[in-house]
């Protein structure tokens, strides 16, 4: 996601400085200009973070920690957890640096495409020195509130995702057990209150069972984690979620947590593909 983000502002005009954790060839870095390393990095008046989880968020600004200066701003587009959120907004507040939670949504095509759909959270003097940034990555930015907020909203993206993968996944292996072409009935669904991009994008690996990995099980079980946290926390009941998980949780059980989230079919595919009796 970070590589063609990158080149997204690059086209949009900003000067830009890449840096990796680990080492990338140059054929995936081609045409990004590189920090030399984390110190050059850190220079930067926008600091933008698109990393794996909440701990690598929470690793990376401990190294930067001592060279992080005021009037910088911190971008978390990655999906973290809402509370270390707030956490590290009042934190880096107290020494004049501001923060801006904006994670993303639409998966590498959206980001090659600059059309992610972009939910910030921080204060309005934050988002609004960020926007011109985050407009640049995505077809649309909404500002959903303070510090924390972005990540909650992401949150809220991964319930309704998860969902839908386990909908669509159910949906096709109907299909197919009837006897009825799952590609036809994905373009009948089209345009009607079924429809959704897991429908028509999801639903084709499913059919295709190409379940290469974009976004992964294993993520997906990271995100629904957060889920159920925030829903204890406010005391609220989301069976779905609960049943979306276990099934996450049942395909890393069986060796296929490195799967794209389509594999999810994996565990409602019919036996038989003959049609009904």
């Amino acid at each position: 996601m970070g590589r063609p983000m990158a080149r997204n502002l690059l086209l949009a005009g900003f000067p830009l400085l890449g840096w990796n954790r680990s080492a990338l060839s140059a054929a995936l870095t081609e045409g990004i200009p590189l920090a030399a390393g984390l110190e050059d990095a850190v220079r930067s008046e926008i600091l933008l973070l698109m990393l794996l989880d909440s701990a690598a968020v929470g690793d990376t600004l401990e190294r930067l920690d001592a060279s992080l200066r005021a009037g910088q701003l911190v971008l978390d587009m990655g999906s973290s957890d809402p509370v270390d959120s707030r956490e590290r907004a009042n934190r880096l507040a107290a020494r004049g640096i501001g923060w801006v939670d904006a994670p993303v949504s639409g998966g590498a095509g959206g980001a090659a495409a600059a059309t992610l759909a972009i939910m910030a959270g921080g204060t309005a003097e934050d988002f609004e020195r960020a926007r011109s940034v985050l407009e640049a990555l995505g077809g649309n930015v909404v500002h959903v509130g303070g510090p924390g907020a972005g990540h909650t909203a992401k949150v809220v993206n991964q319930v309704i995702v998860g969902i839908t993968h386990e909908a669509v996944a159910e949906g096709i292996a109907l299909a197919e057990a009837a006897g009825i072409d799952p590609c036809l009935v994905q373009r009948a669904l089209r345009g009607g209150w079924a429809d959704s991009k897991v429908l028509q994008d999801q639903g084709r690996r499913m059919i295709d069972r190409n379940f290469a990995p974009g976004g992964r099980v294993r993520t997906l079980r990271k995100d629904l984690l957060m889920a159920s946290a925030l829903a204890d926390r406010l005391r609220l009941d989301l069976p779905y979620t609960r049943e979306a998980l276990h099934l996450v949780e049942e395909l890393i059980a069986r060796g296929d947590g490195e799967l794209d989230m389509a594999a999810i079919y994996r565990l409602r595919e019919p036996s038989s593909h003959s049609g009904p009796s």
